[in-house]
């Protein structure tokens, strides 16, 4: 892997005004004055970059006036970096997993009580089928005398009075629409 290195900044050149030189910088870097602002508070402008881009990008900052250095990035500060981003992946990982567990675990209790009520139910149903045999031989039976009614028809009024209701409002609603002027006494 090829070093990396980053563009400090360093200084101005003599004579070089510091908000002249931002703004000269933002308009070439198509980018805004707050932004090119950082660069004076020793804050990376630029990503880490092989060697030659970062010369590139000190010329660039040299056409406007700004004094600039390379720094070289610590490949063993990345790699601590990345160790300590995969111990917080492993971490996270190892609550998931216990999560996990915690849940299956809960899912067998579930289960493992839904089997002691399914051996308990039979149980229950013998009893409660035993209590109601005995009770519907003392109940008297009153299914002939609903069999010999005659079944009652139903009134159709209120449904065609809501029909009739729908179609005179449609009506009303459709000559308002094709004729609005015959009912603009109601709008003043």
């Amino acid at each position: 892997m090829a070093e990396k290195f980053r563009v400090m900044f360093a200084g101005l050149e003599a004579g070089v005004d510091q908000a002249q030189a931002t703004e000269q910088l933002a308009a070439k870097l198509k980018t805004t004055t707050d932004k090119v602002a950082t660069l004076f508070e020793h804050k990376p402008l630029f990503a880490p970059s092989e060697q030659d881009k970062a010369l590139k990008q000190a010329k660039l900052l040299a056409s406007v006036g700004i004094k600039a250095k390379l720094q070289p990035i610590n490949q063993a500060a990345t790699s601590n970096q990345s160790s300590n981003t995969d111990a917080q992946t492993k971490e996270r990982e190892e609550r998931i997993f216990d999560a996990l567990d915690y849940i299956t675990s809960s899912l067998i209790r579930l289960e493992e009580k839904l089997d002691d009520l399914e051996q308990r139910l039979p149980e229950l149903e013998n009893n409660s089928v035993a209590d109601s045999d005995d009770s519907w031989q003392e109940d008297d039976l009153l299914l002939e005398d609903e069999l010999t009614e005659p079944v009652k028809k139903r009134s159709n009024t209120l449904l065609y009075s809501l029909i009739a209701m729908v179609i005179v409002l449609l009506i009303i609603l459709g000559v308002v629409e094709l004729f609005p002027e015959l009912f603009s006494f109601l709008e003043s």
